[in-house]
């Protein structure tokens, strides 16, 4: 990232690195500003959409039939093995 120089005693920067009218240094203060809030929006959406996703008991409740589903098959093949030792042994 590349920031602009300073010029001369008027507080006006240099181009910035998209080749634009060179901004003084409210202009640049106001976009750090704007970022800062952006950035701050950016991380609280981050947040809850991570603690959305973490939820197990939010997950369990919109995917009830997949889990009964898969619990059902887990079962099958824990059963299904449990058969096949069993007439091994004899």
């Amino acid at each position: 990232m590349s920031y602009p120089e300073p010029t001369g005693s008027s507080g006006a920067v240099g181009p910035t690195s998209t080749g634009t009218e060179p901004r003084n240094s409210e202009q640049i203060r106001r976009d750090i500003q704007d970022q800062r809030e952006h950035l701050g929006h950016s991380v609280e959406a981050l947040r809850d959409r991570v603690t959305e996703l973490t939820d197990w008991r939010r997950q369990a409740r919109e995917h009830r039939d997949e889990l009964l589903i898969g619990a059902a098959v887990a079962g099958f093949v824990i059963g299904g093995m449990a058969m096949l030792r069993r007439r091994r042994r004899r």
